[in-house]
């Protein structure tokens, strides 16, 4: 150990630290201000800074009027409240059997008053009609439940396909594991190709492949769930503790011993934690998707959306909301026991 050097006694010090910047640190953040700003105004984020002032202002009494809080207003009382019951006139449903109605359904009369044109003598005469109604009073909820687990259904699979296709990738995309560099590229560049198609554009031509319904849905969200996963599955691999590997290739363990031994117990609560997040954005996405024709609660929304019926929009929006949070509670406790 050599001892440290200690000036001698009376010697004058003069000592000071460097500026933590420099002039090119200053012209680099300048530019980069004046890239923000120039991208900022063509994004109109300026505007969006003073239409959320405004809102703010709207709602604490200092502006008179604001557009954001109009609009969520008039979006937040034609959505209120959620939609329970379906309501259907009898004559529509043929095969109506009054003996044996669906649960807690049953049939109401309404009188209907019209104003019609006698043909005979040309005069407005006053007619009043008798008409059955169907009422259920969660009827609406039992279609938006069994819709969410057609929604549900889909994310497990479109997961599945998803770590099934990813497994063999990684392997073949982790560096110290993969036999040769053109396959290494090669399962790189497949790994970037699904991962860079978004679900909803894959999901668009699959329905033109496989038409409408959840054959689409799991295939787009599978495929493109599968680059992110072959990504971080490679990664691990890559990183995963050297030694264990090491003292199975010194006994003379082979790649896939290794890699099962060696790698896979390090690397299985990330695994499962990617898994379990992929679950729970295939479950998000797959209420996207359903808008193009893909099968899941997105088919039904956008088809009330279509027709202005917010109120059933809302109780599909609650039903998301619930779904997610419940999946979200299970993937924690997953976690907790496993890691």
């Amino acid at each position: 150990m050599k001892p440290i050097p200690v000036p001698a006694a009376g010697t004058a010090l003069h000592w000071q630290l460097d500026a933590p910047y420099t002039a090119r640190h200053v012209l680099i953040v300048l530019a980069l201000l004046v890239v923000i700003l120039f991208t900022g105004h063509r994004t109109e984020m300026d505007k969006m800074v003073v239409m959320s002032a405004q809102a703010v202002g709207n709602l604490v009494g200092v502006v008179d009027d604001s557009q954001v809080v109009r609009g969520l207003s008039r979006v937040g009382q034609s959505m209120w409240p959620p939609v329970a019951g379906e309501k259907e006139e009898v004559a529509r449903l043929p095969n109506l059997d009054k003996n044996h109605l669906p649960w807690f359904s049953y049939i109401e009369v309404q009188e209907r008053t019209e104003q019609r044109l006698n043909p005979q003598t040309l005069q407005m005469e006053t007619e009043t009609e008798r008409l059955e109604y169907l009422v259920q009073p969660v009827g609406y909820l039992w279609t938006v439940f069994i819709k969410m687990i057609e929604t549900f259904e889909i994310a497990i699979w479109g997961t599945l396909l998803s770590i099934l296709v990813s497994a063999p990738l990684a392997y073949y995309a982790a560096r110290n594991y993969s036999p040769n560099g053109t396959t290494y590229t090669l399962a790189r560049g497949t790994i970037s190709l699904l991962r860079s198609a978004p679900e909803l554009i894959v999901a668009l031509f699959l329905v033109l492949a496989y038409g409408f319904g959840p054959i689409a849905g799991v295939l787009a969200l599978g495929l493109h769930a599968a680059g992110f996963l072959g990504k971080f599955y490679a990664e691990d691999i890559e990183n995963a503790d050297k030694k264990p590997q090491e003292a199975l290739e010194a006994i003379g363990a082979g790649k896939l011993k290794t890699l099962w031994y060696g790698v896979i117990p390090q690397v299985m609560p990330q695994y499962i934690a990617y898994s379990m997040y992929i679950l729970d954005r295939n479950l998000r996405m797959a209420t996207v998707i359903g808008l193009v024709g893909a099968g899941g609660i997105g088919q039904e929304l956008k088809g009330r959306f279509d027709m202005f019926q917010y109120g059933h929009v809302a109780t599909i929006l609650l039903a998301i909301f619930i779904a997610v949070f419940l999946l979200d509670q299970f993937s924690a406790r997953l976690r907790a026991k496993l890691i």
